[in-house]
């Protein structure tokens, strides 16, 4: 069977967050240019960009799929491929559930990380051992047996924002005893995020990632073709991931500049020159330290 490689970032803020800072346009414009094939906008508790965003995606080339990061009674938690929003403050097991009932895919963000409202470990449904022996496990058509609890389709294993921290390595370890896909996503809220970290799906039946629809993009999480990347980038790719983002946004508030007014122009055109700097300056950070190790 033919297959195709698609890679997504499956967790980025706009600035429909409230800690967000980037229009979806942007984002999608700089995600096409840095090579993925798909962004997910998850804001807080709110998804009208997030659904424009799906909508204006086949424009930059784009798979469209919208999603949005929701404030459980436990934690937060992705809904991915839903076009409404899920309640508020349920607990996760309801969330899940909901989720599925509208055609999404759940998935943990920054599990076990409390100061960003990430899930604790006793809060995300998992079977009791021996729970498919006891019940019979699945029905013929894939789904659960009554009486089986609703689980999560993925955990993220790499969030950029943790980089490689214990949350990572303890994420990973969960995700590999439950036997769940793992996934990795930047967490973007400023543009040189987006991309940091992202998941590469491996989509069968399609010969082209022009074919690949959302749809397939879920098939695909639930299966399990998924492998997360996020590890620390060449120095020669990090400085192009800060510039890339840099020009990108300095040219969109020129061309937006008379619209939004002149003081978003130049204070989009600061941050842009301030990321610039901090790329360049990573990047001689990181070529010192590779040198050292010659000495």
């Amino acid at each position: 069977m033919s297959s195709v490689t698609v890679r997504i970032d499956l967790h980025v803020h706009s600035e429909d967050s409230y800690d967000g800072h980037e229009p979806v346009d942007l984002i999608l414009e700089h995600a096409a240019d840095i090579g993925l094939d798909a962004v997910v906008i998850t804001d807080h508790d709110t998804m009208g960009e997030s659904r424009r965003a799906a909508e204006l995606a086949p424009e930059y080339g784009l798979i469209g799929i919208p999603g949005v990061e929701v404030s459980t009674a436990h934690g937060h938690l992705l809904a991915i491929g839903v076009d409404r929003m899920p309640p508020r403050r349920k607990s996760y097991a309801e969330t899940v559930t909901w989720i599925h009932d509208h055609g999404g895919i759940a998935v943990v963000p920054h599990p076990f990380q409390r100061s960003r409202h990430g899930v604790r470990r006793r809060h995300v449904p998992v079977p009791e051992p021996d729970s498919d022996a006891a019940d019979g496990g699945d029905t013929a058509d894939g789904r659960d047996s009554p009486g089986e609890i609703d689980e999560v389709d993925a955990i993220e294993v790499f969030n950029a924002w943790l980089f490689t921290g214990y949350r990572n390595r303890r994420a990973r370890r969960f995700a590999a005893l439950h036997g769940y896909p793992g996934v990795a996503a930047s967490d973007a809220h400023h543009l040189n995020y987006v991309g940091r970290a992202f998941t590469e799906l491996t989509v069968r039946g399609r010969t082209s990632v022009d074919d690949v629809t959302a749809a397939d993009v879920l098939a695909a999480v639930r299966e399990g073709t998924t492998s997360a990347s996020g590890k620390r980038a060449p120095v020669p790719m990090a400085a192009r991931h800060y510039l890339v983002a840099a020009g990108r946004k300095s040219g969109y508030y020129a061309r937006t500049g008379v619209g939004r007014g002149t003081a978003a122009a130049v204070r989009g055109a600061a941050e842009a020159a301030s990321m610039a700097r901090v790329g360049l300056s990573q990047g001689v950070h990181r070529f010192g330290r590779a040198l050292s190790w010659f000495r």
